[in-house]
């Protein structure tokens, strides 16, 4: 009777790597990883996001931009993907300058931002109070042919509402119903307290009563 020695590959690696990161196992992680290399089995762009994954979700943003530049300086060709979860990671660390920097410089890794990118830019913008950034990016969204979704719309219109900008909250959100999108709970909440208010836009109502 013959046995075989079954070899692990990459999609098992990476299966157990992310399973260990999605445990907060980090350092089981990370051992498994560099017991991968040691085999000769080479890791590939899944198991990259996945480490980057695993490290943003850990709170290991330094290491995450450590193994950026190792992955950029080995020349791997690298998915904007990986870029989405650091720059998400930075964001909600409210590391906006990083953030922003990381994003900016895309173009020059001939990376399109996807609609992920922009959403995640334009939360961390309203998160931090820079509206006026992330309205910038908004149009920016739309001018380069990247469609604006609902959670785009639900993001930048909640940002305006919590700093009293509703005239133009109001304007998206006429806008965001004309696109066919509707508002999620957290965007309906606010403007239901809006609508209890004495002054109430037209607007709004006339949003309320499409929607009921």
């Amino acid at each position: 009777m013959t046995c075989w020695e079954l070899v692990p590959d990459t999609v098992t690696y990476n299966t157990l790597i992310d399973g260990f990161y999605k445990a907060g196992r980090i350092q089981d992680a990370e051992k498994l990883f560099s017991d991968m290399q040691g085999c000769g089995q080479p890791p590939n762009v899944r198991t990259y996001n996945i480490l980057v994954d695993g490290l943003c979700n850990n709170q290991r943003l330094s290491k995450a931009l450590e193994l950026l530049r190792e992955m950029e300086g080995n020349k791997l060709e690298l998915d904007i993907v990986v870029y989405n979860t650091i720059i998400e990671g930075l964001c909600k660390a409210g590391k906006m300058d990083s953030a922003i920097d990381l994003f900016s410089g895309l173009s020059s890794k001939h990376l399109q931002p996807n609609g992920r990118t922009y959403n995640i830019m334009i939360l961390g913008f309203c998160k931090g109070g820079l509206l006026g950034e992330a309205e910038e990016l908004f149009t920016e969204m739309k001018e380069k042919g990247c469609s604006p979704d609902g959670c785009t719309y639900n993001t930048i219109i909640r940002g305006f509402i919590n700093i009293n900008e509703t005239s133009r909250a109001t304007g998206l959100i006429q806008e965001m119903r004309d696109r066919g999108f509707s508002a999620d709970a957290s965007t309906l909440h606010l403007i239901v307290d809006l609508l209890s208010k004495d002054t109430v836009d037209p607007v709004l109502l006339a949003w309320l009563k499409d929607s009921v």
